[in-house]
């Protein structure tokens, strides 16, 4: 490790840095139920479906989005009430998350990482933490992330490419790069996972204006387009101590953090594949021709496109079902101390709904232009976009080992492993 990066990882091009901080934090709107919660996000999905699109089309960064998503206070509705506030449920999680993606799933994503370390520090916080972390949510602050490193080997996806050290003087400093990072570009605060000097996990969080941090928008995905899931450097960045928190504690303990990591992309693909469905019905109606050997005056009347609609609004429909089932399973194990037994139950809950939501979003942006038709295909419509999205997001981790995982423990009585990907 040298004092700037990882060794063996390349720098991104300095021409991408994005020298664009967000607005200074604002108090969000309070939002005051679950059901408030679930008709601010059909609100936005309203104003955010309308530039989708372009926005994707044009590779745009939703900064002005992101700002309208946390004045509503949707940032805030998973904070424990002991801490002020809603305590939303998983349930109301999910469906918030599949209503925001079903308009824009770029847009969408770029909470996950929010909502992901206000779990984490439910779980792993110490007292004075709870207290000091979401009380900044609740003031509009909004967490990022700094993912994995690309260049890390497959077999080795959680190797520190992070160091944090101490100064001979006492003061702390974090030193390495990331990538994959959704959310930082946009944050008040760059969460990370990192190693300490005795090489134990640690999670840390870091001002996005700190000196010597720097966000990259190298991120050329050809899905998922605007998520601004690219780079972040750190040179040195000064830490504080009670921005750390020594996960490596927790290595034993179970929780539910990685569930509901899972829950939230599982939603995000939930989402895709009910914005493909309704685009493709859409299309059906309004602009598609029947086949000449059909015999139907409009391509709505097919019997073959009608059939094709009911099998996949059923594949669509399930996924949603189970996802919502899943999320009620971990509110149900929520409530009560969470054992080996509990965490492992809610992986194996969140890996059924992962694996329909994958699903679903392929088969539906996949089949949109089989219904449609070649018209369909033209530029101008912009429909690739959700295959684009469903093919980039599904890759988020692999689906294959989501079987094997629900097989193992349903057959051999194996619970999964805990990490953020179960």
């Amino acid at each position: 490790m040298t004092s700037s990066h990882a060794a063996g990882a390349a720098l991104p091009e300095e021409s991408r840095l994005l020298t664009r901080l967000p607005l200074p934090p604002q108090p969000p709107q309070r939002i005051a139920s679950e059901a408030e919660a679930l008709e601010t996000a059909h609100r936005l999905a309203a104003q955010f479906h309308a530039g989708a699109a372009t926005r994707d089309r044009e590779r745009r960064l939703p900064w002005d989005e992101i700002e309208q998503y946390s004045a509503s206070g949707l940032g805030t509705i998973t904070v424990p009430q002991a801490y002020g506030g809603l305590g939303a449920s998983y349930e109301t999680l999910a469906q918030v998350f599949a209503i925001l993606c079903a308009a824009d799933p770029s847009l969408g994503q770029i909470p996950q990482n929010h909502f992901a370390i206000v779990q984490a520090v439910a779980d792993m916080g110490s007292e004075a933490q709870k207290q000091r972390w979401f009380a900044d949510v609740l003031a509009g602050h909004r967490f990022g992330n700094a993912g994995p490193e690309r260049k890390a080997r497959a077999a080795q996806v959680q190797l520190a490419t992070v160091r944090l050290e101490r100064e001979p003087g006492g003061g702390l400093y974090l030193s390495g790069t990331r990538f994959y990072s959704t959310g930082a570009a946009f944050a008040h605060w760059v969460p990370l996972r990192a190693e300490d000097e005795a090489g134990r996990a640690v999670l840390v969080r870091v001002r996005r204006d700190a000196p010597g941090l720097r966000v990259y928008d190298d991120w050329d995905a050809f899905g998922q387009r605007t998520t601004a899931s690219g780079s972040v450097v750190l040179a040195r960045v000064p830490v504080a101590e009670d921005d750390v928190v020594p996960v490596w504690r927790f290595a034993h303990t179970p929780t539910l953090s990685g569930p509901v990591s899972q829950l939230i992309q599982a939603s995000i693909d939930a989402g895709i594949a009910q914005a493909a469905l309704r685009d493709a019905l859409d299309f059906v109606r309004d602009k598609s021709r029947p086949w000449i050997d059909a015999g139907v005056a409009s391509a709505s009347a097919d019997p073959h496109i009608v059939q094709e609609v009911g099998q996949l609004q059923i594949a669509v429909d399930a996924a949603h079902a189970v996802l919502l089932e899943a999320a009620r399973t971990l509110d149900a194990l929520a409530r009560q101390p969470v054992d080996a037994q509990a965490s492992a139950r809610a992986s194996v809950a969140v890996a059924e709904a992962k694996i329909l939501t994958t699903e679903a979003a392929l088969q539906a942006s996949e089949q949109l232009f089989a219904l449609a038709g070649s018209a369909a295909s033209r530029a101008a419509h912009h429909l690739d976009r959700h295959w684009r999205n469903a093919r980039v997001h599904t890759l988020h981790d692999p689906v294959r080992w989501k079987y094997h995982l629900l097989g193992n423990y349903r057959l051999n009585g194996a619970l999964p492993r805990r990490h953020q990907w179960n």
